[in-house]
């Protein structure tokens, strides 16, 4: 029997489009990035038997989701964007149940102007400024950007409010629109992979090039960070520099299984493309604070 009717999953025979066995697919091409997101939107995954099978080799074999998704071994393990998903959400709950908000401290005495002065000039050269006093009270200047002018209310009702209660109101915000943000640099992180290893791939021709393959070991790296966030918020504070350099030996590691090449070459791009992650990272958190001021 030829490997091409057969389920990569279980190895019985499959000539159909699913294994009768296992039910897997038959056909295992790579979803398009479209087909990930769908996939990803679906209902989250229940926490059975076979979702602590995949918790198991997330957190103890890096890269080895991954590479098991591409060689066809699938209905095994939760699929990656919906384990992307429920551990995203899984770990934002916990904050937002174990956490508490922090009251914000100004850095110092106000200088004239604010401690932040943020301008961006329209078409008829107008501008809009924001200004954040030392009791974080934010003055909204739309000058002729009429678009702004709506914000202002919202910012005028968040100035009302107490230290304590801008502070809950800007850490509960951002917890609650936070998912959000995840999906939104799940695929950012996927094209700084595919820009990072961009190349004729003569050396190593079993190299994921696609950038749906992209899209799959970044949905396995985040869901091993939103693990490990869940064990940051609730081990003692000891243990929680152990658990950071888990991480970046982790992603060290998972990419030298996956894209193959050398070590020192896994360092460097892990290291470049975290840089570069963290920059939009930083824009993702500004906008969630954003988020959390004017929107309810």
């Amino acid at each position: 029997m030829s490997a091409a009717t057969c389920c990569r999953n279980c190895g019985a025979a499959a000539p159909g489009n699913y294994c009768p066995e296992c039910g897997q697919e038959t056909n295992l091409a790579l979803p398009s990035a479209a087909g990930f997101l769908r996939e990803a939107a679906g209902r989250y995954a229940a926490f059975d038997g076979r979702m602590w099978r995949t918790l198991g080799n997330l957190l103890a074999r890096p890269g080895f989701l991954t590479r098991e998704y591409f060689a066809g071994r699938r209905r095994r393990y939760v699929r990656p964007a919906k384990l992307f998903i429920t551990l995203s959400i899984a770990m934002f709950a916990v904050f937002r149940y174990v956490g508490h908000a922090p009251v914000l401290v100004a850095a110092g005495p106000a200088r004239p102007g604010g401690v932040v002065a943020i301008e961006q000039a329209d078409r008829e050269a107008a501008s809009a400024g924001i200004r954040v006093g030392p009791d974080f009270d934010i003055d909204l200047d739309v000058g002729d950007w009429s678009r702004l002018a709506p914000l202002r209310e919202r910012i005028e009702a968040f100035n009302r409010l107490s230290h304590e209660e801008k502070s809950a109101r800007i850490f509960y915000g951002t917890l609650r629109y936070a998912p959000y943000a995840a999906i939104g640099l799940l695929p950012v992180y996927a094209l700084l992979l595919q820009l990072t290893y961009a190349g004729s791939g003569r050396r190593h021709p079993l190299r994921p090039r696609q950038y749906a393959a992209h899209l799959v070991y970044a949905a396995h790296n985040h869901a091993f960070l939103f693990v490990l966030g869940i064990l940051f918020a609730v081990v003692p504070r000891a243990l929680r520099t152990p658990l950071v350099f888990w991480a970046l030996g982790y992603g060290i590691v998972s990419m030298k299984i996956v894209y193959g090449g050398r070590w020192s070459g896994a360092v460097v791009r892990s290291a470049l493309a975290g840089v570069v992650y963290a920059f939009f990272f930083v824009l993702a958190v500004a906008a969630l604070v954003v988020a959390a001021v004017t929107l309810r």
